[in-house]
């Protein structure tokens, strides 16, 4: 089969309509927080899938702080790897001062969060090391697990006496071979909004000789007493060898870091091919991110404004009788019954004739036959965008339970 008939074929009837979102969003000029109402094609729309847990992306401190690095260093400094000639004190303070946040010795700045995770993995493991991951690990963790040339395992997803097992697996396989074990899993599942269970997880080292890398991308900034991270909310950071998280969700910034000992944070430096061989973090950003995590610190009023939010958004979906599967953290999904076409209609339903905006998940994300709608609070948020959208949902899943989708795929009022 031609490669373009193939993918026509895997494209289905509805890929004429599944270019992106039909157009682009427009960021109103604000000089405070940016508001999730956004300018699509010249009308207003709230958004739920923004990365800004903490309304960050337009503070006017960390405006200002963008503003005034970019005048004094430009968008190219500096203009190397960091190896070579591509090193500041600012990024050493920056490690510095995030290894202090989430209770490491030490950290190092990645220039992306999906290209670090990768990195990460296909640095710290070779051919006689076995990894054991989660079922449910996010797509960066999976693309990292393709470049490992040993044995990996899988766990059912948050699923203790699963991982047990494949740790026994993995250990038999080590003791020949001489390697090590890296249990892989994440402080929240973006997709789920579960929390990894770290905690016990971490309770596994007293049975099994293992280290733990997690992905902490979503737990960043909104877990625990100080937004440290899922760890702290557990409080097992000890437990955890090698720490990751990244700047785009609560930061709202580019970029991620890794913390763990100086030893291991040392090699990552000079062992990372993706950090090695690319040019390091520009300075506005860098300086920027200094402000955003001094925020993060000294404002907790931020965190608590987010999950005031979270937690009425969810109340509110489950008293209506939303299915919200099993979400601990902010991260707030909403399954349906439905099919590909169901899911189309209902996203375009909610944009045209709602002017709410939110992710879709389906297949294969998700079982066959399921819609996921996954909403992401900002402590930009307010209690009537809460409102707003609890009644849109209410009549958006009569519609789909009566059928109306069936007959209605593009309808607009």
């Amino acid at each position: 089969m031609d490669i373009f008939d193939k993918i026509a074929k895997h494209m289905g009837p509805l890929g004429q309509h599944q270019k992106w979102s039909h157009g682009y969003f427009s960021f109103p000029k604000l000089e405070g927080e940016i508001a999730p109402h956004m300018q699509f094609k010249g009308k207003e729309h709230l958004v739920w899938s923004l990365n800004n847990y903490l309304g960050l992306a337009n503070h006017p401190e960390v405006r200002k702080a963008d503003a005034e690095a970019a005048a004094q260093f430009g968008m190219a400094y500096p203009m190397g790897a960091r190896m070579m000639s591509g090193n500041s004190k600012y990024h050493e303070q920056l490690e510095q001062e995030l290894a202090e946040f989430v209770g490491k010795p030490d950290a190092f700045l990645l220039n992306y969060g999906y290209q670090g995770m990768v990195s990460i993995i296909d640095t710290l493991v070779d051919r006689n090391d076995v990894i054991v991951y989660d079922g449910e690990s996010h797509a960066c963790i999976i693309d990292g697990l393709r470049l490992h040339m040993g044995k990996r395992f899988v766990y059912q997803h948050n699923d203790i006496d699963s991982a047990k097992k494949q740790l026994e697996r993995a250990t038999k396989l080590t003791n020949e071979s001489g390697g090590g074990i890296l249990l892989i899993t994440e402080g929240v599942f973006g997709m789920s909004g579960a929390q990894g269970k770290l905690k016990e997880i971490v309770e596994l080292k007293k049975d099994f000789n293992f280290r733990i890398l997690v992905d902490d991308a979503h737990g960043f900034g909104t877990m625990g007493k100080t937004g440290a991270g899922t760890h702290e909310a557990q409080d097992c950071i000890e437990g955890i060898d090698v720490y990751f998280g990244t700047f785009a969700k609560s930061m709202a910034g580019i970029g991620a870091f890794v913390a763990s000992t100086e030893e291991i944070t040392n090699f990552l430096r000079y062992n990372m091919r993706s950090q090695t061989f690319a040019k390091a973090l520009p300075m506005p950003m860098v300086m920027g991110l200094l402000k955003r995590l001094e925020l993060l610190k000294s404002k907790p009023e931020l965190k608590d404004k987010l999950w005031e939010i979270a937690t009425t958004l969810q109340k509110g979906l489950r008293d209506r009788g939303f299915d919200l599967g099993v979400t601990n953290s902010v991260v707030t999904p909403v399954f349906l019954k439905g099919e590909l076409s169901d899911a189309t209609a209902i996203t375009f339903d909610l944009r045209e004739n709602y002017s709410i905006f939110c992710s879709i998940v389906v297949y294969p994300v998700i079982p066959k036959g399921m819609i996921e709608l996954r909403l992401i609070p900002t402590a930009v948020h307010t209690l009537e965008d809460v409102q707003r959208t609890l009644d849109a949902f209410s009549e958006v899943a009569t519609k789909l339970e009566n059928g109306y989708y069936k007959e209605n795929l593009f309808a607009t009022v």
